[in-house]
């Protein structure tokens, strides 16, 4: 049998790492895409045998299309997580035409591109396709661009989910909270009570870290959620639930 691949796309981060681990308990071989090719080798040697790094620009549809004749000739795409993301613009006020350009090329456009690149062998291993939104796609919680881009990803799933479903292919998104990444550590230098301050908007009273999310996608693409596709799993430690602090403020009741 041809080793079962995954492909997570933005793997040298941290979430991308945590990802790339879990699904390692699931497929012979995981295929780190990453447009920082020693970041993407730096996370193969920490995560050990079985994790491949690529160079991928996954806004280019050229190198995606390579990336695709890569895997066929590795195995099996059986999985496919569009995790690669980052943001520019802080407000629609302070953004720029390029900012907002960059953050939906990269958020968004480079899911699709991906997707578009690895569909055929998506379809004839009945693959899923697990894409890494945010709660920033669900409500506002500043960076419009990449937002916007979030839930246009959001409603991308959807439309896999549909149009690819008579294939077997399943879809479906993950929308983290906030995540405690080395970009959160950096603020935490600036701000030591950031995590603290962060933490009061949610109701388990802690923020997510990125094997929370590597945990969802895990589920997500195995069997065992084999009826669920073109859903969105919030993964946000109750944010977008219901702020307990406002709650709190609406019901004047300490019970929050």
């Amino acid at each position: 049998m041809a080793p079962r691949i995954a492909i997570v796309t933005g793997s040298a981060g941290d979430i991308g790492r945590a990802i790339a681990a879990r699904l390692k308990h699931d497929h012979d071989l995981i295929l780190l895409a990453d447009l920082d090719l020693a970041a993407a080798e730096d996370a193969a040697q920490h995560l050990g045998e079985g994790f491949k790094p690529l160079q991928v620009d996954i806004t280019d549809a050229d190198s995606c299309t390579t990336m695709a004749k890569t895997a066929q000739l590795l195995g099996d795409v059986i999985t496919l997580v569009n995790n690669a993301g980052a943001s520019h613009a802080l407000s629609l006020q302070s953004a720029t035409l390029d900012d907002w350009q960059f953050d939906r090329s990269l958020n968004l456009d480079g899911a699709y591109i991906v997707f578009r690149a690895l569909a055929d062998q998506l379809i004839a291993t009945k693959g899923a396709v697990v894409n890494i939104a945010s709660v920033n796609g669900i409500g506002v919680f500043g960076h419009p661009a990449y937002s916007a881009a979030k839930a246009g990803m959001i409603h991308l799933t959807k439309l896999i989910a549909v149009e690819y479903g008579r294939y077997g292919i399943r879809a479906n998104t993950v929308a983290p909270g906030t995540v405690r990444t080395q970009a959160w550590e950096d603020r935490a230098k600036a701000n030591p009570n950031v995590f603290d301050e962060a933490a009061e908007h949610y109701a388990l009273g802690r923020i997510v870290h990125p094997t929370d999310v590597a945990e969802a996608v895990g589920f997500l693409s195995s069997p065992l959620a084999a009826a669920i596709t073109g859903t969105c799993l919030p993964v946000d430690c109750g944010l977008t639930a219901g702020i307990p602090a406002l709650a709190r403020t609406f019901s004047q009741s300490n019970d929050y």
